[in-house]
């Protein structure tokens, strides 16, 4: 038997996955760790807290199951996307890492427009400057701790900082590195204009790769440690969203992911580079070779189902407690009792400031149409749809820039519910399917994996191997006619808040 490992290192933990070579689960362990918020709007996790999780959970995998080490063929590695990692001479940490929800950045962002020109910017890296993105966060270290940044000799990703612990190689991947915004995406390369203008020495970066390429092999150490066999090959990996594309088999022109987790992504795939000129999608390098992905993003997905349980269903946490039931079911029912469109109350879910298609941190969430008559059930639905809206904010923009959309795939936490898969369906007025493997990013990159090892000759044969369809749910029309008529009101509260929010703000 021949096996295939992922992992994935997220922000709220690790999840390292063992597959056979047909896709199926064979061992999964997961290991949670701390993000720090030492101010209102940072984000830091401290990079060892990673790389132990990722040896407690490989080492759970391989001892506590019994596998047999030479039985894995190779490992691939999916990251939270953004984090800057800086480590000294002799392979120390510099400290925490500043993760991909900092939002400390904004001057370094207009430094970064003001430097490189907004238009030649997108020309280069396909994206405006926003927070979220690494060359910010190295202005800021620059500008800010230049003591600490003096002693860096290399900065990483995440993945590539896990990569570096298990390898001993510095080495990144095509699809992470895009969204460092240093990178040519045309070329797939470092751009030296971007490096130059923003003073960044291009030794202080790792090599790029394709995703599928062996950029490293365990180390006798890692291998003492982890249980693996010293020498397996590490491939590239991916970005998250990148990785969970590969997931789901998102790796042809046509076939699109809408994923909800705490955010939401609609994710499409293309055979050319295709740059929103407006800067309202990302445009990334994929991790399919010679491939690129347009990415719309909605910041408070399922985040603003979470805010709302936390908030306002403390009767059916309990009930399910006593059920030993997962809540969201019973809230899924709640909202399935009530009819499309909450009878004229719409959500706006920008709880965390909106990406697509506003790019604005300080965006606020709320509730429009609210009457006498509404129910709670009323507003956990429209809580729902303003997220499903929003994907329809994505899916407009991406249709938009004459990317085809021949199939919808549904994934995250969210795709699970069947209520909100029949909300996207009737609004995208797209059929929409689910694939049968739940572990889209950990099965991504041991995909990868894969292909690096030789086991399959290509990304897109992995995965017509491995992924098969599960469901498909088909638009309502009835529903979708109320929907067509209510979105149009959707996309007129933005604008006409927007003077408000910043007001709101000083």
């Amino acid at each position: 038997m021949a096996y295939l490992m992922g992992i994935d290192l997220g922000t709220s933990g690790t999840k390292t996955v063992l597959f056979d070579t047909d896709g199926t689960i064979v061992a999964s362990a997961l290991r949670e760790y701390p993000l720090y918020q030492p101010k209102p709007g940072w984000a830091e996790q401290e990079p060892l807290d990673w790389y132990h999780a990722v040896v407690d959970s490989i080492r759970e995998i391989i001892w506590k199951n019994g596998i047999d080490a030479d039985a894995v063929k190779g490992v691939g590695i999916s990251g939270q996307m953004h984090g800057l990692v800086m480590i000294d001479k002799d392979g120390v940490e510099l400290g925490r890492s500043i993760i991909w929800c900092d939002q400390r950045t904004g001057e370094e962002c207009q430094e970064i427009t003001d430097r490189i020109g907004a238009q030649r910017l997108i020309e280069i890296t396909a994206n405006p400057a926003i927070t979220g993105f690494t060359a910010s966060k190295i202005l800021w270290v620059q500008k800010y701790l230049p003591k600490i940044y003096e002693k860096a000799a290399k900065l990483l990703l995440p993945k590539d900082y896990i990569r570096y612990k298990l390898t001993g190689e510095f080495a990144t991947e095509v699809s992470d590195a895009s969204g460092m915004q240093l990178l040519d995406i045309s070329n797939r390369c470092w751009s030296d204009e971007m490096l130059k203008r923003l003073d960044i020495d291009k030794a202080l970066l790792a090599p790029v790769f394709e995703s599928c390429e062996v950029t490293g092999k365990i180390t006798r150490q890692a291998a003492e440690l982890t249980g693996l066999r010293e020498g397996t090959p590490v491939v590239g990996g991916a970005g998250d969203q990148a990785a969970g594309a590969v997931g789901n088999g998102v790796v042809e022109p046509g076939i699109v992911s809408s994923t909800i987790g705490t955010s939401g992504v609609v994710f499409a795939s293309s055979n050319e580079i295709k740059i929103d000129p407006l800067g309202r999608v990302h445009t990334f390098c994929h991790a399919v070779p010679g491939m690129w992905h347009v990415m719309g993003v909605t910041q408070g997905a399922g985040l603003s189902l979470k805010w709302f349980r936390d908030q306002f269903c403390h009767s059916e946490l309990e009930t399910a407690g006593l059920m030993e039931t997962d809540p969201y079911i019973l809230m899924d029912q709640e909202a399935g009792a009530r009819p499309a469109g909450c009878g004229g109350l719409l959500y706006l879910p920008y709880l965390m400031g909106e990406r697509t298609p506003h790019l604005d941190p300080d965006a606020r969430g709320g509730f429009f149409g609210l009457t006498a008559a509404h129910t709670k059930a009323d507003m956990l639905r429209a809580v729902m749809e303003g997220v499903a809206y929003s994907l329809r904010d994505c899916m407009e923009i991406i249709s938009e820039m004459g990317i085809p959309i021949s199939q919808v795939r549904a994934s995250g936490g969210g795709g699970k519910s069947r209520l909100w898969r029949q909300m996207q369906a009737d609004m995208f007025l797209q059929d929409i399917y689910t694939v049968h493997s739940p572990e889209g990013p950990a099965l991504g990159v041991a995909l990868l994996a894969g292909v690096g090892c030789g086991t399959y000759r290509s990304v897109q044969e992995a995965c017509h191997h491995v992924i098969a369809i599960k469901d498909k749910l088909s638009p309502n029309q009835q529903d979708a006619a109320v929907y067509q008529r209510y979105y149009p009101i959707y996309q007129q509260l933005y604008p006409a808040l927007k003077p408000f929010f910043q007001k709101m703000k000083q």
